[in-house]
C-alpha cells in the first residue's frame, strides 16, 4: 500500500514538472528494508492506560454514563417496583424478555452501566495522580529563568532610580539593596520569587542580577481539587446507592410505626441493602392539625400549614419524646429523614357480612381529590360469608346538598361528614395472590347492590348510623372519623459525603476560574553614570485582561519604595 501510494505521488511530481530526487525514486525499496519496532504487550498496555486516563476519555465516560441512565427513567427498575417489571413484560412478551436480558430493568446494577462507572472512577484516578504529581514538582521548582530581553513580554516597564537608592543600609551596595527591595514587594504580591546572581550566560552574555517571580500555583490547586472532589462525589454516590433505603407509611391517628420492614406500605432498597440497616426508631401521630384560610374572601378554604404532633422515640433504651414536624420540616431519626408528604382523612366503619359475623372493622385510608377534600375511598371485605363484599364512593368532610340533588363538600374540615357508597358482591380477586391496589375496587366480576341507578339506592351514612345492606348480604356501620398522615422515609449513608464534595467542587472551580497564573521578572545593573536601572516584565500564562493592572499595581510599590529619576525632557 506504501509502494503504490509513492508511485502515484510521483506521477503526480511529474505531470506537473517537479524535479524528483534519485533517493525519493528508491524509497519504496529503501523502507521494505526497515524493520519497524514491535509494540508488544507492555506498550500495548501502556499505549490503553494513557488513553484511559486521558481527559478526553473521562469526558465520553461522563456523557456516557449520564446516556446510560436515561433507560433507568424510562422503564420500570426491578428493585424499586418488582411487579410493574413483571407486568410491563407481560403486556410486551416480544420486547420484554430481549430488554430484561439486556439488563434494562435493572439498570444502575448492570454490568454495562457498573463498567463505565468503574472505568470512569479509574478514568478520573489516573488522570489526577501524575498531575499532581508533576504539580507538586512545579511548586518545588525554580520560577522559569529570566529571559533576556524582557521588553519582548506583554507587559514591561523600567525605572531609573538616583545614586543614592542604596536605603538606609549605606554599606550594601545600591543594586544588592534594590534587589531584596523589590523581592519583598513581590513576596508581598504573592509571588514565589527566586533570586538569580550576575554573571554570565552559556553564550558568554553578561546576565545582571535578577529575581524570577511566578504566582497562582492555587489556580492548578482549584482544578485538582475540582477533580478530586468529582471523584469523591462519584464514590458517594455509588454508596448511598448500594446501602440506601426509601419508603412510605400511612400512619393513622393515635396508632404508630416501627421502623420494620414489614411496617412499610411500600419499600425500595439499594442494590446491598440488608434489614440489619433498619434503625428501631418508632413514631406515633398523636394529633394533626390543619390551618385554612378564613380571612381572605379570594383564597378562603385553602390550606396554609400542615403540622402533625407525634411521640418518637430513636431506640428501646431511649425515653419517648414528643416532637412536631410538618411540610419541608423533617424529622431526623437514626440517621433517616422522615417527610410530612400527604394527610387526610379515616373513616372507621364496621362491615358485617349475611351471618351477622363482622367482617372488616377500622379505619379506611381516602384520598383527597380537590382542596375541599372531597376523598375517593374503596372498603374490600374478603372475608364476608355467604358472599365477598365490596364497597368505594366518597368521604365529603362538610357534606351539602346541590340543587341537582347530588351532595359535595363545601369545606375541608370537619363539619358534616358523610359516607356515600356503592355496594358490591361476589369474588374479589383476593384469593388468587395477585397483587392489587387497595385503592381499586375491580368490579368486573361483581354484582351490584347499591348504587343511584340500583333499585336500593346508594349509601348514604353519617357517623353513628348503620345500614342494611338488601337481599340479607349484611350490614355497614360508620362510627367516627380520624387523621392520618403519609411519611416518606429517606436513609442515605452518602449524602452528606455528596454536599461536601459537591460544594468542594464548585471551591475549586471558583479557583480555577477566578485566579491567574502570573510569571515576573526583574533585573537590576548600575549603569556608567552610577544610577540604578530595574527593568520588569510580566507574562499570564492564558488570557490575563488585568495584567495590565498589574503592572500598574506594581509599579506603583517600586515608586513607593525608591526614589525614581524623572525622565529628562528633550
Amino acid at each position: 500500500m506504501s509502494e503504490k501510494k509513492d508511485r502515484q505521488k510521483a506521477a503526480k511530481r511529474r505531470q506537473a514538472g517537479q524535479y524528483i530526487p534519485a533517493d525519493h525514486k528508491d524509497a519504496a525499496q529503501d523502507r521494505s528494508d526497515v524493520t519497524l519496532p514491535s509494540l508488544g504487550l507492555t506498550g500495548m498496555l501502556r499505549w490503553a492506560w494513557r488513553q484511559l486516563t486521558s481527559m478526553r476519555t473521562a469526558l465520553m465516560l461522563l456523557l456516557m454514563l449520564a446516556v446510560a441512565a436515561v433507560p433507568g427513567s424510562i422503564w420500570p427498575q426491578r428493585v424499586q417496583d418488582s411487579f410493574a417489571v413483571q407486568t410491563w413484560i407481560e403486556e410486551n412478551p416480544t420486547i420484554g424478555p430481549i430488554l430484561d436480558f439486556l439488563q434494562f430493568f435493572d439498570v444502575y446494577s448492570s454490568v454495562w452501566f457498573s463498567a463505565i462507572y468503574l472505568l470512569l472512577f479509574i478514568s478520573l484516578i489516573g488522570c489526577i495522580l501524575p498531575r499532581t504529581r508533576k504539580h507538586w514538582q512545579h511548586m518545588r521548582s525554580a520560577p522559569p529563568r529570566t529571559p533576556r530581553r524582557l521588553e519582548k513580554l506583554p507587559e514591561y516597564g523600567a525605572l531609573e532610580l538616583e545614586a543614592t537608592a542604596a536605603g538606609d543600609d549605606a554599606d550594601a551596595p545600591a543594586a544588592e539593596q534594590v534587589i531584596q527591595d523589590a523581592q519583598r514587594i513581590l513576596k508581598k504580591r504573592g509571588y514565589r520569587t527566586d533570586v538569580r546572581e550576575a554573571g554570565t550566560d552559556a553564550r558568554g552574555h553578561q546576565v545582571p542580577a535578577s529575581i524570577g517571580a511566578e504566582k497562582g500555583y492555587s489556580k492548578e490547586v482549584g482544578n485538582l481539587l475540582f477533580h478530586i472532589a468529582l471523584v469523591g462525589v462519584l464514590v458517594f454516590v455509588a454508596l448511598g446507592s448500594m446501602f440506601s433505603y426509601r419508603g412510605q407509611k400511612i400512619i393513622m391517628e393515635d396508632e404508630g410505626f416501627v421502623n420494620a420492614l414489614v411496617a412499610y406500605d411500600n419499600f425500595y432498597p439499594g442494590t446491598y441493602f440488608d434489614e440489619d440497616q433498619l434503625h428501631p426508631f418508632s413514631v406515633t401521630l398523636n394529633d394533626f392539625d390543619r390551618v385554612f384560610d378564613r380571612q381572605s374572601e379570594e383564597y378562603f378554604g385553602q390550606a396554609l400549614d400542615f403540622t402533625a404532633d407525634v411521640t418518637v422515640q430513636e431506640s428501646t433504651d431511649e425515653e419517648p419524646r414528643q416532637e412536631e414536624f410538618g411540610v419541608n420540616e423533617p424529622l431526623t431519626l437514626g440517621g433517616a429523614r422522615v417527610f410530612l408528604v400527604g394527610n387526610g382523612y379515616a373513616p372507621v366503619v364496621t362491615v358485617e357480612d349475611g351471618n351477622g359475623d363482622v367482617a372488616f372493622s377500622g379505619p379506611v385510608v381516602t384520598r383527597p381529590e380537590d382542596s375541599v377534600y372531597t376523598s375517593m375511598m374503596v372498603i374490600k371485605a374478603p372475608d364476608a360469608q355467604p358472599e365477598q363484599l365490596g364497597f368505594q364512593g366518597l368521604f365529603l368532610p362538610t357534606s351539602h346538598e346541590a340543587e341537582d340533588g347530588l351532595a359535595v363538600s363545601v369545606d375541608p374540615e370537619l363539619g358534616n361528614p358523610q359516607l356515600q357508597l356503592n355496594s358490591y358482591y361476589g369474588d374479589l380477586g383476593l384469593d388468587e395472590g395477585t397483587p392489587q391496589n387497595v385503592y381499586v375496587l375491580d368490579t368486573e366480576n361483581l354484582e351490584e347492590l347499591n348504587s343511584r341507578s340500583a333499585e336500593a339506592g346508594g349509601i348514604v351514612l353519617e357517623p353513628g348510623q348503620t345500614y342494611e345492606l338488601p337481599d340479607g348480604m349484611g350490614s355497614i356501620s360508620f362510627d367516627e372519623v380520624v387523621d392520618y398522615m403519609a411519611v416518606d422515609v429517606h436513609y442515605n449513608p452518602g449524602q452528606a459525603g455528596v454536599l461536601v464534595f459537591a460544594l468542594t467542587a464548585l471551591g475549586g472551580l471558583i479557583m480555577t476560574l477566578f485566579i491567574r497564573r502570573r510569571r515576573a521578572w526583574v533585573t537590576v545593573e548600575t549603569t556608567d553614570e552610577g544610577r540604578v536601572l530595574v527593568r520588569y516584565g510580566l507574562l499570564s500564562r492564558g488570557e490575563d485582561f488585568s495584567l495590565r493592572d498589574e503592572n500598574i499595581a506594581l509599579r506603583s510599590d517600586f515608586e513607593k519604595r525608591w526614589p525614581v529619576r524623572a525622565p529628562e525632557e528633550n
